[in-house]
């Protein structure tokens, strides 16, 4: 890729979680039976009349005000017309010449630096139906059919399928702390397709663009890139032509397979929806909603490094969705040490291990801040040890108990008298004459092992750092 830099701009389409269709009643609730919610107005029947879901709407200018986009009133719907099995009206509700926004931006890190990514366009439309592929035949479901779909268009502003996965969690962040989307891509509700084109270095003009669908996740936008960059660049190093198409990603083959020529815009026959107005979104409207969008994960993240003392990294963890972020900021509050660094420690450490284990976020574990705090006490108090506390941790999670009374009922206070201490420290010696050889002869680090039997001894509940300073002292001795 010496030779070569990749264009990248990305489509990202969003379902927004209203409890009904953007132009009808109907429910948009996930994994119902097939064709189970659905209406005349969704299945396009002759006569039928819109009706633009006011909540919908908000929700779109929410998200276009988050990535600073500039919202145009008035705004219409316009007919993209095409074909397809699950497209019951023959054409779809969107927006063509008058987008609800536009000329927006993202801001992405990259290793400490900003990268600043143009939004071209965010508007509203709604979403197809979908079909179900069996050995030799397609059903189709239209339950998704009119759900209100946001497309987030980026400018060709991304050159590496790294910063294309980091748009991506950047964007799905922020989409999610606004609480409009789930952005669950397994329910479809986040789907993402990307334009790629590989141009000289030091160039302005763009190379021939691929469009690329069927990408599943994140990783697999990575994956179909940074495949995509290699078969462009391969054919270019051997003078053969790029055709313009539209090429799906195999989740089998890890390889990219054409579909389609690429449609222009000429071919949709886009015109504006003749049972849709023009809508006008006043100035109150566009400010009412700005003053209610919350703190965005980078303003919280510089929050949280200033006012209590946590590393970038430490924070971006913590914030990286909002629910998780709330909950750490409750566990920091409640925390009554100033010095939050055990804490934090913990929250990034065995909780979010649990966490990611149960394969959820950290304020889904079922554990609260003064429950943690309440285990956190026991081991700064040395009444038990780090190893201890985390399978306390494991059993407050699994069992819903309070961490003093499963300490209570496996007797777990460790062992912190010298006296019953010195007893298991001289029969480890006694048993183990080889490490204390290696011990006497300048190896330091057989203490350790010899601190690991006491605590084996004492089935985990010997105070490791007295167990080490007793065994000290009687090899000293």
């Amino acid at each position: 890729m010496t030779e070569y830099e990749a264009v990248i701009g990305l489509e990202v389409h969003v379902q927004l979680k209203t409890k009904t269709k953007a132009f009808c009643g109907c429910s948009t609730e996930f994994g119902k039976e097939p064709n189970t919610q659905v209406c005349p107005i969704c299945l396009g029947f002759p006569g039928v009349l819109p009706v633009l879901n006011r909540t919908a709407l908000d929700y779109a200018i929410k998200v276009a005000l988050a990535l600073n986009c500039k919202i145009h009133s008035p705004t219409k719907f316009d007919r993209k017309n095409y074909f397809y099995p699950d497209l019951p009206k023959n054409y779809q509700i969107s927006q063509y010449d008058l987008p609800l926004s536009y000329d927006g931006f993202l801001d992405i890190d990259l290793d400490g630096k900003d990268k600043h990514i143009r939004i071209r366009r965010v508007h509203l439309e709604e979403d197809a139906g979908k079909l179900i592929h069996k050995e030799s035949t397609s059903l189709v479901d239209f339950n998704r059919a009119g759900i209100p779909l946001l497309e987030i268009v980026s400018e060709p502003d991304i050159n590496s399928p790294e910063e294309a996965y980091q748009y991506l969690v950047t964007l799905k962040s922020i989409i999610q702390y606004l609480d409009v989307s789930d952005c669950d891509m397994e329910k479809g509700s986040l789907r993402c397709d990307a334009n790629i084109s590989l141009r000289k270095k030091n160039t302005i003009e763009f190379g021939t663009k691929i469009e690329l669908k069927n990408m599943n996740s994140f990783k697999a936008v990575k994956d179909a890139l940074t495949y995509e960059i290699e078969r462009q660049k391969s054919l270019l190093s051997k003078n053969k032509a790029i055709v313009q198409e539209t090429r799906f990603w195999d989740t089998k083959e890890l390889k990219t397979f054409p579909m389609r020529t690429k449609e222009e815009a000429m071919d949709y026959r886009y015109f504006p929806d003749p049972d849709l107005p023009m809508f006008i979104i006043t100035q109150e409207k566009i400010q009412q909603i700005r003053e209610s969008i919350p703190e965005l994960p980078r303003e919280k993240i510089q929050r949280f490094i200033k006012d209590y003392g946590l590393s970038l990294y430490v924070a971006k963890i913590l914030v990286s969705s909002k629910k998780d972020a709330d909950f750490a900021e409750s566990c920091l509050k409640a925390y009554p040490n100033k010095d939050k660094k055990t804490l934090v420690n913990w929250l990034i450490g065995p909780l979010l291990q649990e966490a990611n284990t149960r394969g959820c976020g950290l304020a889904d574990l079922g554990i609260t801040p003064q429950g943690l705090n309440e285990l956190l006490g026991f081991v700064e108090k040395e009444l038990i040890s780090n190893l201890v506390a985390k399978s306390v941790l494991t059993e407050i999670i699994e069992k819903h108990k309070s961490a003093a009374t499963i300490i209570q009922e496996g007797n777990l206070i460790q062992i912190s008298d010298t006296e019953s201490l010195e007893k298991i420290a001289k029969k480890v010696i006694q048993e183990n004459p080889r490490s204390v050889q290696d011990y006497k002869g300048g190896k330091n680090n057989a203490i350790m092992f010899l601190v690991g039997q006491v605590m084996k001894k004492s089935q985990g509940k010997a105070n490791p750092k007295i167990a080490q300073e007793l065994l000290k002292r009687l090899l000293n001795e």
